[in-house]
């Protein structure tokens, strides 16, 4: 028996060092590292059933070509050479026909290390392929917070937490989704924090809080404005933190004069006593502390929604305290040179951007050249991409070559030409940035590859050597990728070498002491923390009818995430055996719906069968589905984003998963 270190891969703020346990060259156990100091010992119920993932017996372990037809997930075994050049043939031929645009990379963060996750969009930008967009997930929190601090999202170092005087913790279930910032959120509580959970549904993060506002979905813009408005209406602002540090106060000021708590109260469903109370408070406490969840973010007004509600810590110069502050994501802090890993500098002018949230449109009414060859890694598309029934139209096309590199054969991999078994976390080597701390990590592999497995890179290296793509960057091993990430010549990096990082596994970045990112301005071109202009509570185009009475958000669930665990049958079993939903018990006896039973739920895109629990946790109006699990697992053999349409957000071009209507129906 050996115990080895290495990093947790999943899509996750936390980037969890973990401890693997291996037996024979069987992974046993995976656990928290104790002497992490922010994984510090634990590791979330998924991650620690990894094992049971590493070991599946339907890991894919072969190329294999495919037999019958699209969907149908029928194939033959091939060898590599075989798989490879069939799809080196027909990348060359859609170039030759289409031009390179006609290809096209689908990649999110079925990884989060920068080898097997950045360093292959080099190959494809070296063909000249179309860019994707990566707007999936975190674009329109990413564009709503840099819009109000500039580029590179920082935030309060979350080992500063428990100096926090208040907390809020606003659209995120964090004790699901960031679990490893509970311990330091009770520490805040402990020494006297006031607690205040924001969301439409009352969850575990809840239990933690001292209050809970369960407000309307949409309605957050609202809510902070009307914060905003009881703050400046009080004179309770740090005036001089704003003469310092701020730009556009003016028209903010004039924006939030509107927004009185109890206008606010009448969108979001919150006594108006209460906003005031919080409010106040808020400002008060000068070490006040908000935490912003991205699932919030995925609806039409979400870019708005995070610039009302991370505006309030500059408002009241909570930047400058211990503990103070807030955040969506560290990453920016990482500066990690890029450039040549992922192939920046091989960019053509003018290239074909396509937005991953309208993949079903590039696949079937494309914009210039149509899409003839598909490279699908990192990403489970028919499963996670928007209006799901278009996409799997696409995919199904007889012209559409697609190729998938996958550990499973998944919905998309099931409309694979050519299914390549990719190496998991555990099996190659990788660097970690991480997007709720400041650690930077590297693993290396910890048992053999399993089968005839490969990494992401190797393939895109072989592709290469067969397509004469003579960029000597493609060739690099995953330590040269990691070298180069690290000489960037950033602050933050000095003392952080390869080999230094290679034995010590972990380094927390090189911040200034103290760390308080905005304390001295922001990082737009004249310093300044932008309030002009002012945030816009958006009224939603798409909104409950007669027909759609019900808003659909989809907050995880305590077993069932994303699609990277969706096959595991322990967290399977433990979720329930199939997906659920929540519905409050005033919108079931309005819709005749029985507590536990299956239901058909109705878009304008498409309908699925769902089991729903009736509950008071959803708020009225409000249809919550715990997770996202894999559609050909589900009853029906359907996705939840058979629901779920391409419209974008406001800010970043971002999904807008959060902003579906529906309705529900007997089965």
């Amino acid at each position: 028996m050996a115990v080895y270190r290495s990093v947790c891969p999943l899509d996750c703020p936390d980037a969890c060092a973990v401890r693997i346990t291996v037996e024979d060259g069987h992974v046993t156990r995976l656990e928290g590292d104790p002497d992490h100091p922010y994984t510090r010992g634990f590791a979330c119920v998924k991650t620690a059933r990894y094992p049971e993932r590493q070991h599946h017996p339907d890991r894919l372990l072969h190329p294999q070509v495919r037999v019958g037809p699209k969907g149908e997930g029928r194939f033959a075994r091939a060898t590599w050479d075989e798989a490879l050049d069939l799809v080196a043939e027909r990348t060359r031929d859609a170039v030759d026909r289409y031009g390179a645009e006609s290809v096209l990379p689908y990649s999110y963060a079925g990884t989060m290390g920068h080898v097997e996750r950045d360093h292959p969009l080099a190959f494809f930008r070296a063909l000249g392929a179309s860019e994707l967009d990566w707007t999936i997930c975190a674009a329109t929190g990413g564009a709503g917070w840099e819009a109000n601090y500039g580029p590179h999202k920082l935030a309060t170092d979350p080992e500063d937490l428990p100096h926090a005087r208040l907390v809020i913790l606003w659209g995120i279930d964090a004790a699901r989704s960031h679990v490893h910032l509970m311990p330091d959120v009770r520490a805040a509580k402990r020494a006297g924090a006031f607690v205040l959970h924001v969301d439409p549904y009352r969850n575990d993060t809840t239990r933690v809080a001292d209050e809970h506002w369960q407000v309307a979905v949409g309605s957050d813009t609202a809510v902070a404005l009307a914060m905003g408005h009881v703050i400046l209406r009080d004179g309770l602002e740090d005036r001089d933190y704003l003469a310092r540090h701020a730009r556009g106060l003016d028209a903010y000021r004039r924006a939030v004069a509107a927004w009185t708590p109890a206008r606010a109260a009448e969108v979001s469903g919150l006594a108006p006593e209460r906003i005031e109370a919080v409010a106040r408070r808020f400002a008060e406490a000068r070490a006040a502390y908000v935490r912003i969840g991205y699932g919030m973010t995925r609806n039409e007004g979400g870019g708005n929604a995070v610039r009302a509600i991370s505006l309030l810590p500059a408002l009241t110069g909570a930047w400058r305290h211990r503990g103070g502050g807030g955040g969506i994501s560290t990453s920016g802090a990482f500066a990690l040179g890029t450039e040549r890993t992922a192939g920046a500098h091989l960019l053509r002018p003018g290239v074909r951007v396509i937005n991953q949230s309208r993949l079903a449109s590039a696949l079937l009414e494309p914009e210039g050249p149509p899409v003839a060859k598909l490279f699908v890694f990192n990403s489970n598309p028919a499963a996670v991409a928007p209006d799901s029934s278009r996409v799997r139209a696409g995919l199904a096309r007889p012209d559409l070559f697609t190729t998938v590199l996958e550990h499973f054969q998944t919905d998309t991999a099931d409309y694979a030409d050519v299914l390549l078994p990719a190496t998991t976390f555990l099996e190659h080597p990788d660097l970690y940035s991480a997007y709720g701390h400041y650690h930077l990590q590297w693993a290396e592999p910890v048992v053999p590859a399993a089968g005839e497995a490969r990494p992401n890179t190797w393939v895109f290296r072989e592709l290469a050597r067969r397509l004469g793509l003579d960029e000597p960057t493609l060739a690099w091993s995953a330590e040269e990728v990691a070298r180069d990430l690290l000489a960037s010549g950033h602050p933050h990096l000095e003392g952080i070498s390869f080999e230094r990082l290679r034995e010590a596994r972990s380094l927390k970045l090189r911040l200034p002491e103290p760390f308080r990112p905005y304390a001295g301005g922001a990082h737009h071109a004249d310093g300044k923390v932008a309030f002009d202009p002012p945030p816009r509570a958006l009224a939603f185009e798409e909104r409950p009818t007669e027909s759609f009475p019900l808003r659909l958000i989809s907050p995880p669930g305590s077993h069932v995430l994303n699609t990277s665990m969706g096959n595991v049958a322990s967290l399977l079993e433990a979720a329930g055996g199939e997906p659920r939903m929540l519905l409050h018990p005033a919108d079931a006896a309005r819709f005749g719906v029985r507590d536990g039973e299956r239901h058909r739920v109705v878009s304008a895109q498409g309908a699925i069968v769902r089991r729903i629990d009736v509950t008071d946790a959803a708020r009225e109006g409000v249809l919550i589905a715990l997770g996202q699990w894999w559609p050909k697992l589900a009853p029906d053999g359907r996705g939840l984003n058979d629901l779920t349409s391409e419209r974008l957000t406001d800010l970043g071009g971002g999904s807008s998963f959060g902003n579906a209507v529906v309705r529900v129906e007997p089965l």
